[in-house]
């Protein structure tokens, strides 16, 4: 009678909830703005953090702020803080890494960005549609600054 092999726990990533952290819209000069020829220089600023809520339980917020600006004056600030709460158990610390930074962050830009496209149309600015973000090269070029951060801290 053959044993069964001992089997290796699986890996498990499930979304539990994806949820609106925070949000805040400003057109600080409206109606002037208006009232100008519309010609948008539209900055991105993005940013991820995680905490683990308990055993393979994560929240991963994502921060996305634009500032689009009409000339030299700001048509609309908007910040969105997408949050969600994520199951990511039995994974190697690098995956886990990556699935927290890289992964996670894929799955709720949509969300802001479909947020943000409804506020800035809710101030009656035309529809902004946010370009994709490629999370994963991010990450990548993170763990690229952080090597080069240690190998210059030991030289």
């Amino acid at each position: 009678m053959a044993e069964a092999a001992p089997q290796e726990a699986q890996q498990n990533f499930t979304i539990q909830r994806i949820f609106l952290k925070d949000l805040s819209f400003e057109a600080p000069n409206s109606p002037d703005m208006f009232q100008k020829e519309w010609n948008p220089d539209v900055k991105l600023d993005l940013d991820t953090q995680s905490r683990e809520l308990g055993e393979g339980v994560y929240e991963v917020v994502l921060r996305l702020t634009v500032t689009v600006k009409n000339a030299e004056d700001t048509a609309f600030l908007c910040e969105v803080q997408q949050g969600g709460i994520f199951t990511a158990e039995q994974m190697e610390a690098g995956q886990l890494a990556h699935c927290l930074g890289a992964f996670c962050p894929n799955i709720l830009f949509p969300y802001a960005r479909e947020t943000i496209s409804s506020l800035t149309m809710k101030g009656t600015f035309p529809q902004l549609n946010l370009a994709p973000v490629n999370f994963d090269a991010l990450f990548m070029n993170y763990l690229q600054q952080q090597a080069q951060s240690e190998e210059q801290a030991e030289a």
